[in-house]
């Protein structure tokens, strides 16, 4: 039951969980660095923003890495009750990336020295900002059409007496078997 979402969303939830990776490696290199007042170090450098700018790239790596982990269970299963998961957790992954990708803008406005670590962390908070919303708009495409993922409205249910859904599995037994 492969569709276009699940066909487009897999690889690109693969890549989005290497960049928030790299993204926590090197933020983390960055506050230690920031922590210990090292900020003449020639690889880290920074400027009155840095400090919240790490803080929420950090934040927004971490909340991203146990997104992916979610979508990687909804990718697999593609219904209707993992998409709630995976859908909220990218979500909310997303929100704490747009605010970390706001002080990426404003470090990068306020300028002053800084070292290629820090900009790796910049660029890749700007990426993964628009990465992880297209994500995000992949997983939620099934509510215009099933053909492009999970629909809303299917249910993979049987239907009871009256019309209820039925979870799979509670389904009335074969007539004549012994219960």
């Amino acid at each position: 039951m492969a569709t276009v979402g699940r066909n487009i969303a897999g690889p690109l939830l693969f890549l989005n969980l290497i960049m928030y990776c790299i993204t926590l490696g090197f933020a983390s290199w960055c506050v230690n660095r920031y922590i210990n007042g090292q900020t003449y170090h020639p690889s880290f450098g920074g400027n009155g923003a840095t400090g919240f700018f790490l803080t929420f790239a950090i934040l927004a790596s971490v909340v991203g890495i146990v997104a992916k982990l979610a979508g990687s269970s909804h990718i697999r299963a593609w219904r209707n009750d993992s998409l709630a998961a995976a859908g909220s957790a990218s979500l909310i992954a997303w929100a704490i990336t747009a605010l970390a990708f706001g002080f990426a803008c404003k470090q990068i406005n306020l300028g002053g020295h800084r070292g290629w670590r820090l900009r790796v962390v910049e660029a890749f908070t700007i990426i993964l900002a628009f990465t992880q919303l297209l994500y995000v708009l992949l997983l939620h495409a099934g509510l215009f059409s099933s053909k492009y993922g999970p629909g809303y409205r299917d249910t993979d249910y049987g239907v009871g007496a009256g019309g209820e859904p039925v979870p799979k599995g509670s389904a009335v037994p074969a007539a004549g078997a012994r219960v």
